[in-house]
This record gives structure tokens, C-alpha cells and sequence, in this order.
């Protein structure tokens, strides 16, 4: 089980970071290209279009880990109203809708897989499966973690905490983080 936990938090840190590096660099090239242009008559061909692509890239990762956070869109007013047991089969009921809808998403890109390998962008000309194919990584770490809460909260195994950031207990978490 430590094992798992270090793994996930590799991967976090991994996912983090890339975020940090796409924001770094869409930061750098449209600021480059703003100076370029308005200071030296000139600019970089390439930046709009590869700040374009790193924010799809952006937005995909973020989703992966705000997922992972509970961050998305959650009804916790309705499954506050049930007990311990409703809320397990909430969460295992949740997660399974979410791990059918990210088998679709990486299903879809499977099947779009040769039409965005076939296009290339405008400008730079790199293959848009490089753009598109992030969808592969985020149905697939989409649906691993779905996957897994759905099986924890099946057999009774989800920590207290998760399942207060499930129903939105948030008081309850103020708590843990106070001691």
C-alpha cells in the first residue's frame, strides 16, 4: 500500500510540474512575442500556435488532478442526506458513471487517432495526435482513479477523509487539518 502511495504521489508531483511547465511556457512565448513585435517589429511564427496547444494540454492535466481533489462539480447537498451506507453506494455509483464516461473519452480518441494523425497544424506542422492524444492520458488516469475509488467504497476501504471531500464535510476536514 505504501508503494501505491508513493507511485500516486510521483504522479501528482509529475502532473503538477508539467503544469507548472506549460504555464511557463505559455508565459514566456506570448510575453516574447508581445515584446518582439511591439519593440522590434517582429515575432515568433510559432508561439500563438503552441500556446494554444499548451493550454489544451493544460487544461486536460489540471482536470486529471482536480479530479483526484474532488474539485469537479459535485452534488453533496443530496448525498449528505444519506447515511454512511447510501453515501458508499453514491460514491461507488459516481465513480462507475465516471469511469464509463472516461472509457468513452479514451474510446473516442481511439477511434479519432487516425484522422489527428493525419492533420498537422498550420504553422508548425506537428502532428495534432500531439494536441488531441491527450485525451488518452486523461480517460486513462480518469478512469484508473475512478476505478479505484469505486472498488474502495464497494468493499468499505474509502478513508473518512475522502469521503468527507465526497460529500463536501468540509468542517469535518478544517478539523483534521487543525490537529
Amino acid at each position: 500500500m505504501k508503494h501505491l502511495a508513493r507511485i500516486e504521489l510521483l504522479a501528482v508531483r509529475l502532473g503538477e510540474f508539467a503544469l507548472v511547465a506549460l504555464l511557463a511556457g505559455m508565459t514566456v512565448m506570448v510575453f516574447g512575442n508581445v515584446v518582439l513585435r511591439y519593440g522590434f517589429n517582429s515575432g515568433w511564427n510559432f508561439s500563438e500556435e503552441m500556446s494554444r496547444y499548451f493550454f489544451v494540454w493544460l487544461t486536460f492535466i489540471g482536470a486529471i488532478l482536480a479530479f483526484r481533489e474532488y474539485n469537479h462539480i459535485g452534488v453533496e447537498t443530496v448525498v449528505r442526506m444519506f447515511g454512511p451506507v447510501g453515501r458508499r453506494v453514491c460514491l461507488a455509483l459516481t465513480n462507475l458513471v465516471i469511469l464509463t464516461c472516461a472509457a468513452v473519452l479514451f474510446w473516442g480518441t481511439w477511434v479519432q487517432h487516425p484522422i489527428n494523425a493525419s492533420m498537422n497544424a498550420a504553422v508548425i506542422g506537428l502532428s495534432m495526435i500531439w494536441v488531441y492524444g491527450i485525451t488518452y492520458v486523461t480517460g486513462a488516469c480518469i478512469a484508473l482513479i475512478a476505478f479505484l475509488r469505486m472498488v474502495r467504497a464497494i468493499f468499505g476501504l474509502t478513508p473518512t477523509d475522502e469521503m468527507a471531500r465526497f460529500t463536501g464535510d468540509f468542517d469535518l476536514l478544517d478539523q483534521k487539518e487543525k490537529r
